[in-house]
């Protein structure tokens, strides 16, 4: 079980990254409602696939597995740097996108009758 939580924080970190990108490939469609549930699901994915490295390092230490501690940590902790600096802005230009989309459906457009 212990082998399976690498791939699947490979797996959740890319799934972090795709919900963002399709959101915004949805956005030219008119269906706009879940834009944020979309981006909660995507920082949750994040998340959890950062926690799965905490869970994996936990077992390396409790193996008392030194030498693949050392050779691996730099290198965990510059990808999950980068997984999270790249989930929190795709997820920021999301919502910016949406929400500038709902401010301008929620302004009233009113035609003015030509007498």
């Amino acid at each position: 079980m212990i082998s399976l939580l690498n791939p699947g924080s490979l797996v959740l970190g890319l799934i972090a990254w795709m919900i963002p990108f399709v959101n915004l490939i949805r956005y030219k469609n008119h269906d706009h409602g879940n834009g944020a549930a979309l981006s909660i699901m995507s920082i949750t994915a994040c998340v959890v696939s950062l926690c799965f490295q905490i869970f994996y390092n936990y077992h390396l230490v409790k193996i008392e597995d030194w030498s693949a501690l050392m050779d691996t940590t730099a290198a965990v902790a510059l990808a999950a740097a980068v997984l999270l600096i790249v989930t929190i802005i795709l997820n920021a230009i999301t919502l910016l996108i949406y929400r500038d989309r709902k401010v301008r459906c929620l302004i009233p457009v009113y035609k003015v009758k030509n007498n």
